[in-house]
């Protein structure tokens, strides 16, 4: 069960943090479209989310897969 709650801490973290880069990766977008001068620093900030957003997703699939491995492991009454 502590390994369970570990991987729900970081999950939970990393929805907290999707939410702020996929707001930040809205407005760099917006900047992107029209057509501000230097670019690479709005550029960077969409990288950066979606590293997060991909670390989000492996993240929850790890946490599904431990609360059903102990779901799973449990014998029924």
């Amino acid at each position: 069960m502590n390994k369970l709650k570990k991987y729900a801490s970081i999950t939970l973290f990393l929805l907290l943090l999707s939410c702020v880069a996929l707001f930040s990766s809205a407005l760099a977008l917006t900047d992107i479209y029209h057509g501000e001068t230097d670019l690479r620093g709005e550029w960077n900030v969409v990288r950066i989310a979606a590293i997060i957003f991909i670390s989000f997703i492996i993240s929850v699939a790890i946490t599904i897969r431990q609360a059903l491995d102990l779901t799973s492991s449990k014998k029924p009454i």
